[in-house]
């Protein structure tokens, strides 16, 4: 009993379209060269200043003063570590400066986008003369007489406010945010006040989500901004040592190491006995310790910020 079967017909598979294979002509090598070792070079350029900070740090300070130190420690000692975080009031500066930077950035982005909000709506008649006041700021500044002066007045000397509320809006971040915000479809406003939003509730829930890049980049600078300021400390809150800042705090460290340094009677050293422990290291030593340890948490923030940091930075700045 014989069965018929049926032929199936074979299925034939299309052939994958391959993308044209680019072909590696004398002008592309040469470009391709160029570019690559332009680009190396750059990025060297830019990382050798902080390796070469690092490896002075964790060298020991007599022998730093002899110089010649590339990217890593000759002698290494972690002496100029000991001192500077030997010091009596470091932590508690760390914290001061972790908040003080902590509420700048909150209290700045949150005036600065709702000022920028409202000078990126057309329908706001004083938008552009209360613009105009703004940028001359960027121009003009009182000096630090004034700003002192005014900063008593208000009796804010010796007080936490005194660091943010001078700061509480800047016109650069201003100009960012709300060349950035009319970028933002009119469309989007308009559904919102149909649903029945107000302009709190369309600043808060609408435009804020969709500003996260420029956000990200003004809150940046902020940060970046108030967390190496001590000069504001010097001026306003130098009274108070429980107001006291980590690059305060830092810099007269490095100051009174300069000085001692400088009546030290090793000249060929320039050493000085610096710190509660008063171990021996050198300013130069010690200067690049104060860097690195100022640095760190920045260093450590900026990763998770760089994905915004491009695009919303050339957003803002390239629509008018």
């Amino acid at each position: 009993m014989s069965s018929t079967t049926a032929a199936k017909p074979l299925a034939r598979h299309a052939p994958r379209s391959r993308s044209p294979r680019r072909r590696w002509t004398a002008e592309r090598v040469i470009f391709t060269t160029l570019n690559t070792t332009f680009l190396v070079a750059l990025a060297t350029l830019m990382i050798y200043p902080l390796l070469n900070t690092l490896a002075i740090s964790l060298n020991d300070g007599m022998d730093a003063v002899r110089g010649g130190i590339g990217i890593w420690p000759r002698v290494f000692s972690l002496k100029n570590y000991e001192v500077v975080l030997n010091m009596n009031t470091i932590y508690q500066a760390f914290f001061m400066s972790v908040l003080k930077t902590v509420v700048v950035v909150v209290t700045n982005l949150f005036f600065t986008s709702m000022l920028a909000y409202a000078l990126s709506r057309k329908e706001f008649i004083f938008r552009r003369p209360i613009t105009l006041v703004f940028v001359l700021t960027l121009y003009f500044d009182a000096g630090l007489i004034p700003n002192y002066l005014l900063i008593k007045d208000l009796g804010m000397l010796n007080s936490f406010q005194a660091y943010w509320v001078p700061v509480i809006i800047s016109a650069f971040n201003l100009i960012i945010l709300r060349t950035y915000m009319k970028s933002i479809p009119e469309e989007i406003t308009e559904s919102a006040r149909v649903d029945g939003a107000g302009e709190f509730r369309t600043w808060w829930q609408i435009i804020m989500p969709l500003c996260k890049p420029a956000l990200a980049v003004v809150g940046l600078f902020v940060a970046v901004g108030s967390w190496n300021a001590w000069l504001d400390t010097l001026l306003y809150n130098s009274g108070d040592q429980a107001l006291s800042t980590l690059q305060y705090e830092l810099q007269k460290l490095l100051a009174s190491s300069m000085n001692a340094g400088a009546n030290s009677a090793n000249v060929a050293g320039n050493a000085a006995s610096v710190g509660s422990g008063g171990q021996l290291t050198t300013p130069i030593a010690l200067r690049s310790a104060i860097t690195m340890v100022a640095a760190v948490p920045i260093l450590l923030v900026y990763p998770f910020l760089q994905k915004h940091f491009v695009s919303g930075l050339m957003i803002g700045s390239v629509k008018g």
